[in-house]
């Protein structure tokens, strides 16, 4: 596998608090005092001494998934690699701390060890897929996502990626039709996330594509202001122009709003000017 070069990760990264187990805290455990109404001579004459608490330690992997869940992501590998018999759960987070810290490859041999264990784990699958997609092995994507959906076929983190997966293929309308799908089962799925989540496409006219759709579901999920981002970025690469979001009826909520008129009349501004 090539080494790949990782724009973002998928994100987010905001992933992967949701896919780590929490971690119990320490907590001490101290000896019982003597009964403070003892009148022996030695409760008397002396103070009690004092006890140290016994402190009950976290098991390496009840430390790693403390670190993963604090974004301290070398120090969760670490504590990952002290675990005796890596369970196919070990094997998951292990490889979601190395995707976070953009090891590609080896967060792609934690998934495939963990698959091993497990080869009917959904997430896992969803995971090893999003490897692909950053390595821009979409095909290979496409795949492991399809399989994890035959599992799990209403989970809307994997519809999500699936159709980022499709519009970096340029199937605009499967792609737009897996974000419905995603959004009607979840609608904040095109909110931040903590999972591992698919960079963004490499050329100027994907990622335009891609924010343009990402903008419509935001407004099918109500998310008006989060749409505006993403057309301003869709009009930056040149994917669309004012005059077809206007007529676009997917955005014909967001008519007479001010940022939605002001991000219009930004784009129309420069061409106005050259014509003086």
């Amino acid at each position: 596998m090539r080494n790949p070069s990782c724009h973002r990760c998928i994100t987010s990264v905001t992933l992967c608090a949701a896919l780590a187990t929490g971690c119990p805290v320490p907590f001490a455990q101290t000896l019982p005092s003597p009964d403070p109404g003892s009148t022996s001579p030695a409760a008397i004459q002396a103070p009690t001494p004092s006890v140290a608490p016994l402190q009950i330690q976290p098991t390496p992997e009840q430390l790693g998934d403390s670190m993963l869940a604090q974004k301290r992501y070398q120090a969760a590998i670490g504590a990952y690699k002290n675990v005796v018999s890596p369970s196919a759960d070990t094997w998951n987070k292990l490889g979601i701390a190395y995707q976070m810290m953009f090891n590609l490859d080896d967060a792609e041999r934690c998934y495939e060890r963990s698959l091993k264990l497990n080869p009917r784990n959904a997430r896992v699958l969803n995971n090893l897929a999003s490897v692909y997609d950053a390595q821009k092995e979409l095909s290979s994507a496409e795949r492991y996502y399809r399989k994890a959906l035959r599992l799990e076929p209403k989970a809307p983190m994997i519809l999500r990626n699936l159709g980022t997966n499709q519009m970096a293929q340029h199937k605009y309308k499967k792609g737009w039709d897996l974000y419905k799908a995603a959004l009607a089962l979840d609608p904040e799925i095109f909110g931040e996330s903590g999972s591992p989540r698919v960079d963004n496409p490499a050329s100027v006219e994907e990622r335009g594509a891609m924010n343009y759709y990402m903008a419509k579901g935001c407004v099918r999920a109500g998310q008006n202001d989060r749409a505006i981002v993403y057309l301003r970025m869709a009009l930056n690469e040149g994917y669309t122009n004012p005059k077809k979001i206007q007529a676009d009826s997917e955005f014909a909520v967001l008519h007479g709003t001010p940022a939605f008129e002001q991000l219009l009349a930004a784009q129309s501004e420069p061409k106005a000017a050259g014509k003086l």
